[in-house]
């Protein structure tokens, strides 16, 4: 069955069916998934224990992971992907001390850190409409209440350990929607996090759950099956007399296998005679538009809350160019030429996003990597097979898509961004970043720093320590740090009116980044006389410095490795003149 098809089946009767959620459908709101919460645990014990310092941005790269699961298996920890890892580790942080589980869980969990996709918003409409009458979580956030109140300005209470028995009530007197919470709710006493815990769900939200799968067609997005007690519920609505009338079909991400617990539960739901399928989806969010787009009798009131902006077609004429002097510089580089092939990937096993990131976070800047429909690649195939060493794949040149600055190419557009910062930065005294943006950072510390001192001489120094700041002590970093800086500027490649644009915007770098708010007052006294002229300067050194040319209004070939560029070396072809505002001769 595709996601097409389960769109049409829903939409046929929505009313038929409830959704099981679990975390992976709260990471698009900025939300950890359970692997990201394994992880965390795991990283916090070897940090606690061998007094290390490890960021959950190190935890991505399969080296730290690696080790720090050996260091697991050498103190009697259960392997990796074991049924009770989730559990064990939330004992051994915190044992039996429910007050530092519920911090914890604020903290990765706050209402502060969230932003609803449209997928939530599309939930909450649909339970706010009655196109979905139930709903069931092992989530502890609240981003399916903030987001029912979002879309219907009402409030929705979740079901959760406490008040357990209502549920059951409620559902038995049809009073939807049905909102429940199986783990519990942060912001309350109970939580179900530790073995003895997972060990038995409450019954009364057990049974709550039972009873629905005996009414219900079942939808599962975001859930990895790994929680036993969870599983063993729905074993008990398929040992019931009426399972699953309408169907069961659990979601997951195209590209991803199927895990074993759930692939036995598919098979066991039909030999009972249920409609049980495994639905191959893009995304949660995704799946929800689709569903939205094609049901019959949506409120005309939730349709602007659930997309909260539209698009329109604008066409504003531009004004013929004029031939006197300019009157504002832009720090934009016009991007004449961009590479048109890369290469393809093959593998014997299909890649998921987590696989492609973490073969990315490898490779360390000597591959890019991108994924969409097909694994896209650049890098030599010795530097690849490496990256791929647990299943090597076959390449082949491919054409790159013409349609790159579409805001839906995003993966593409990241993919081209990091490797032009490469081909820009190649044979230079300068380092690339990538966090939420992609920065390039002056390398004080290089051997030859000639090719920096153009940028020297506007900004006088290059790096050094922010005086008097410490980086923030957390649980993860419980010794101070001292704060560093150092020269860079912010890198993106935007695309307007059918131009491609390399945007130079000459910034700070924090380490570590944790520090950044906290360095706020000495940045804002460094950059304080940026104004024209000096910034001004700042746009031609970091110009020069990057094309490797003071000329003036001539192009500048980049490749991200040595050698000519093709479908392995992407190459980028610019003009060394800013775009600039014109006056009309008018």
């Amino acid at each position: 069955m595709t996601q097409q098809d389960l769109t049409g089946m829903y939409c046929a009767r929505p009313e038929n069916f409830a959704w099981f959620i679990g975390a992976g459908a709260s990471r698009t709101a900025g939300l950890p998934t359970a692997w990201d919460v394994l992880w965390d645990l795991k990283r916090r014990y070897y940090c606690q224990e061998e007094n290390q310092e490890i960021s959950r941005q190190d935890v991505q790269q399969q080296a730290v992971r690696a080790r720090i699961q050996e260091f697991m298996d050498s103190r009697g920890f259960p392997p990796e992907h074991s049924e009770n890892e989730y559990s064990l580790y939330f004992n051994k942080i915190f044992g039996a001390d429910k007050e530092r589980q519920r911090r914890y869980l604020h903290k990765l969990l706050s209402e502060e850190n969230l932003s609803l996709s449209i997928g939530h918003r599309i939930l909450g409409a649909l339970l706010a409409s009655g196109h979905c009458r139930a709903a069931f979580t092992t989530n502890f956030d609240s981003v399916i209440e903030r987001a029912f109140a979002e879309v219907s300005g009402r409030s929705l209470s979740a079901y959760h350990l406490e008040g357990s028995q209502a549920a059951i009530q409620a559902l038995n007197n049809e009073e939807y929607p049905i909102y429940c919470k199986l783990h519990g709710d942060f912001r309350y006493d109970s939580l179900k996090n530790l073995s003895e815990d997972l060990k038995n769900q409450n019954a009364d939200l057990a049974k709550c759950l039972v009873n629905a799968g005996n009414r219900f067609g079942f939808v599962v997005a975001g859930y990895s099956g790994r929680d036993k007690s969870i599983m063993d519920l729905f074993y008990q609505v398929l040992d019931s007399p009426n399972p699953f009338p309408h169907g069961f079909y659990w979601t997951g991400l195209k590209g991803s296998s199927i895990p074993p617990a759930v692939d036995a539960l598919l098979d066991h739901a039909r030999e009972r005679g249920v409609d049980a399928r495994y639905i191959p989806i893009e995304t949660f969010d995704t799946l929800l538009s689709r569903i939205w787009r094609n049901i019959d009798d949506k409120p005309s009131e939730f349709g602007a809350k659930v997309h909260r902006t539209h698009l329109s077609a604008v066409d504003i004429p531009m004004p013929s160019p004029g031939k006197k002097r300019p009157i504002l510089r832009l720090n934009a580089l016009p991007v004449v030429e961009l590479p048109q092939q890369c290469l393809k990937l093959t593998f014997a096993q299909p890649k998921t996003w987590d696989d492609v990131k973490q073969a990315q976070d490898t490779a360390q800047g000597r591959v890019f990597i991108a994924k969409t429909d097909a694994v896209y690649c650049w890098g030599n195939q010795s530097r690849i097979q490496q990256v791929f060493a647990d299943d090597p794949p076959a390449s082949a040149p491919a054409d790159l898509p013409a349609n790159i600055g579409d805001s839906e190419s995003l993966a593409l557009r990241g993919f081209m961004e990091r490797a032009l910062c490469a081909a820009l930065t190649r044979d230079k005294p300068l380092l690339t970043r990538h966090k939420q943006a992609s920065f390039v950072v002056a390398n004080a510390h290089a051997s030859d720093l000639s090719q920096l001192e153009e940028l020297k001489s506007v900004t006088q120094r290059l790096s050094g320590t922010v005086p008097g700041v410490t980086a923030p002590v957390t649980d993860m970093h419980p010794e101070p740090t001292r704060v560093t800086w150092a020269e860079a500027t912010r890198v993106a490649l935007d695309f307007k009116n059918g131009v491609a644009w390399l945007v130079i915007d000459p910034d700070i770098w924090i380490w570590p980044p944790r520090a950044r708010s906290v360095a706020a007052a000495f940045m804002n006294d460094r950059r304080r006389d940026r104004l024209n002229q000096k910034y001004n300067e700042l746009i031609d050194a970091w110009a020069h410095l990057l094309l490797g040319t003071t000329s003036r209004d001539t192009e500048v070939t980049v490749s991200a490795f040595e050698g000519p560029g093709g479908p392995a070396n992407p190459s980028f072809r610019l003009r060394t003149r800013t775009a600039y505002s014109g006056m009309r001769d008018s």
